[in-house]
């Protein structure tokens, strides 16, 4: 694999635009995220010429078209980084949840590093938090006061900047994954998949503690769910197709598969699809119940009855925008309460499916607003 730029769209002459963010096939909601900004830049500068950091250049470049350029960024020499940052009209970071401990520093040197060369800096509706390192939390504070726009993905990310001191205007919009458009999932997709075109599927999301949720027990989340899912088998006569959002993701499915009393009506999405693939994978649901925020904002974008199980504060928030159902929290002593949750959901989606469509197109203005501002920085720069 090369480490150097690989150029794509030579004939591109307009304003170089560097993207920053975790891109490079590790998280299907981040690639969305990628794809919904570079079209927003494309929509605003047709000619700009798009630069993608990545951190893991032959995916991207693979898998991201509209990248005119993709530079690795993680085990290369420095100097390159910096030498290609010097070139450029502006520098994004993000979106996505790019700011907590231990990777907010991977970031923000970058940052620094091109307002030390003069480049202006735009943080994209950007997700803060957890935040309590002392090393991210100054980087934080002081490289964000220098961008030239803050823009936040949510309120929880907002307050998370503003407990850690950063003393600046900072502008709530969401998430850039709500403008992903869906890409065919046909039933021939589904049989390859080994499910049924006939019955009932319902989508259910798992995912790893991880940073933002190491209290959380993983035996008593793997546990719940399986009741969930052995509920949802019964209660709609369905199929339960886990859906990894990333690698990780897979062996915490197979975990609540082998709790499960049904597991033969559970299935794993094994095949390697793009963001608006999975999109449209979401049409053939019946019901989603997850923990991933963006297989929540799928599941929202496509009108399918959803649960959202917060894990965070991004879930949390995002549930709320929603106007869906969220218990705090995910622990077995809950299952009773989630269960009665879950049922209650079916029954009252056909009076909400209304209130819903309505919520994710005044979302979907919001995240739109990101792309805007964007666009009028640009014509500062000229």
């Amino acid at each position: 694999m090369t480490t150097g730029p690989s150029p794509s769209h030579p004939h591109r002459s307009g304003p170089p635009i560097g993207v920053l963010g975790s891109y490079g096939g590790f998280n299907i909601g981040d690639e969305a995220i990628l794809t919904c900004v570079l079209e927003c830049f494309r929509v605003q500068r047709p000619d700009a010429r798009l630069v993608v950091f990545s951190r893991d250049e032959a995916h991207t470049r693979a898998h991201q078209p509209e990248a005119d350029e993709v530079v690795a960024w993680e085990g290369v020499s420095r100097n390159n980084v910096l030498d290609v940052l010097s070139g450029l009209d502006l520098l994004v970071l993000g979106g996505g949840g790019v700011l907590y401990d231990g990777e907010a520093r991977r970031y923000l040197r970058l940052v620094r590093a091109a307002q030390d060369r003069d480049v202006p800096t735009f943080a994209y509706a950007v997700g803060a938090g957890p935040l309590g390192d002392g090393e991210d939390r100054e980087l934080v504070r002081t490289v964000l006061a220098d961008m030239d726009e803050v823009v936040v993905r949510d309120e929880e990310s907002r307050l998370v900047l503003e407990e850690v001191g950063l003393e600046r205007e900072v502008a709530v919009t969401a998430d850039p994954a709500l403008l992903l458009r869906p890409e065919p999932f046909t039933k021939a997709m589904l049989q390859d998949e080994g499910l049924p075109a006939d019955s009932r599927l319902v989508g259910m999301s798992v995912r790893e503690p991880g940073r933002a949720a190491e209290k959380l027990d993983e035996a008593d989340y793997h546990a719940l769910l399986a009741d969930v899912a052995d509920f949802l088998v019964q209660r709609l006569d369905a199929h339960v197709v886990f859906l990894p959002m990333e690698r990780q993701d897979v062996g915490h499915a197979h975990a609540v598969l082998s709790h499960m009393t049904a597991p033969d009506k559970g299935r794993l999405l094994n095949g390697t699809y793009s963001p608006g693939q999975v999109l449209g994978f979401m049409h053939h649901l019946d019901m989603a119940v997850g923990m991933r925020l963006h297989f929540v904002i799928f599941a929202a974008l496509t009108g399918v009855p959803v649960l959202p199980l917060p894990y965070s504060g991004k879930v949390f928030d995002f549930a709320r925008r929603l106007g869906a159902p969220a218990l705090v929290g995910v622990a077995r002593e809950q299952a009773g309460l989630l269960l009665a949750e879950v049922d209650r959901l079916w029954d009252e989606h056909p009076q909400r499916r209304k209130d819903l469509r309505i919520r994710i197109e005044e979302l979907s203005a919001v995240a739109r607003e990101t792309c805007v501002r964007c666009g009028s920085l640009l014509d500062e720069i000229g």
